[in-house]
């Protein structure tokens, strides 16, 4: 191979590279990777809590579900559980439930930190990362508050005061 077809293919290589590069950094950074939005029907799903039990979404349709993605190794997360617990010892009577899904984590790890946190909820186990993909949820944590149609209401990424639970909950607790 001669000097000017080397330098032809590692233009070619070079190219395609940064065209790999900026297609990545594109579908990362532009697209908002959001497949489920505010007035969509929730995607129903079915996954295995800590104690074994199946929890299917429509199983709490007619209730206020607050849907949060999390996991035990995010402060973010770990600082919004209390808040939670405390809010869904408040709501549950209510109508309203929370399913805090825990993303590709063991069971182990998410009952220690359970217990640690005294949580009382619905931790179901999203093992394959299924749920959290059909729902386009990136950043950890991230809420989604559906109504009692199993309409989304509400998308929220990030940690959440208690202020910010407990206004999330009136949002979404059922009319009598």
């Amino acid at each position: 191979m001669n000097k000017k077809q080397r330098l032809i293919m590692r233009s070619v290589i070079l190219a395609v590279m940064v065209i790999a590069v900026g297609y990545t950094m594109y579908i990362n950074f532009v697209q908002s990777g959001e497949i489920v939005e505010v007035g969509d029907k929730a995607p129903n799903f079915v996954l295995t809590d800590l104690e074994g039990n199946q929890v299917m979404l429509s199983d709490y349709e007619g209730q206020g579900v607050f849907l949060n993605f999390w996991g035990t190794w995010c402060k973010p997360c770990e600082r919004e559980m209390p808040y939670m617990e405390k809010q869904y010892q408040e709501y549950k009577e209510q109508g309203v439930e929370i399913l805090a899904v825990n993303i590709q984590e063991t069971d182990l790890a998410v009952e220690k930190f359970r217990d640690r946190h005294g949580m009382t909820f619905p931790i179901p186990m999203d093992r394959n990362d299924q749920v959290r993909q059909a729902y386009g949820v990136l950043p950890l944590p991230t809420t989604i508050l559906l109504d009692q149609n199993g309409i989304v209401v509400k998308k929220h990424s990030g940690e959440l005061t208690e202020a910010r639970v407990k206004e999330f909950m009136e949002m979404i607790k059922p009319n009598p």
